[in-house]
């Protein structure tokens, strides 16, 4: 009987009805009618942990860390970027990135130049030899994005990522 429920609720439309509360009602729903399966907050972060710690121990049998590979991978499709440009595309801390950079930079994965237009700032990009590091760890997290996505049709890509964007646009307001 609970697994009915849960399927019921699972199966639930995201419509802005359930999203406010009933309006008959005149109460918003409790977390309980809600459902933590219907919360995209929660989906969000529960995909995200579970992505995280497999990549986390993806990336340690190449010597990264997360923060590294996500500098790296970013730096590979962004040519420069400030310290605070790519902090926001890795979603990470702007002081975590000074720190990831100091160590990527000691390897000769990145350099950093003063900036064209203010000399406060520095722009990094990624050195040959950080583009030639990341390319061999690139089929694995590729791989991994195959498998996350394992079941998903095209269409069904299209319109979760559509959606995904939708989200981060509603959050930048």
């Amino acid at each position: 009987m609970a697994s009915d429920v849960k399927r019921k609720s699972a199966s639930r439309p995201a419509t802005r009805r359930a999203v406010t509360g009933d309006a008959t009602r005149h109460r918003p729903p409790t977390i309980g009618e809600f459902g933590l399966e219907n919360f995209a907050p929660y989906l969000i972060n529960r995909t995200a942990m579970l992505w995280n710690a497999r990549m986390l121990q993806a990336v340690r049998g190449f010597g990264l860390t997360t923060t590294k590979m996500r500098a790296l991978a970013v730096l590979s499709i962004y040519p420069s970027l400030t310290v605070n440009e790519l902090a926001q595309h890795a979603a990470t801390e702007q002081s975590t990135m000074s720190r990831t950079l100091d160590a990527l930079e000691r390897q000769g994965f990145v350099s950093r130049q003063i900036h064209e237009q203010d000399g406060r700032v520095r722009s990094i990009a990624i050195t040959a030899a950080g583009a030639a590091f990341f390319q061999q760890f690139w089929p694995t997290m590729l791989a991994m994005h195959a498998d996350l996505m394992d079941g998903v049709d095209e269409t069904e890509f299209a319109a979760f990522a559509a959606t995904l964007h939708k989200l981060l646009a509603n959050l930048a307001r």
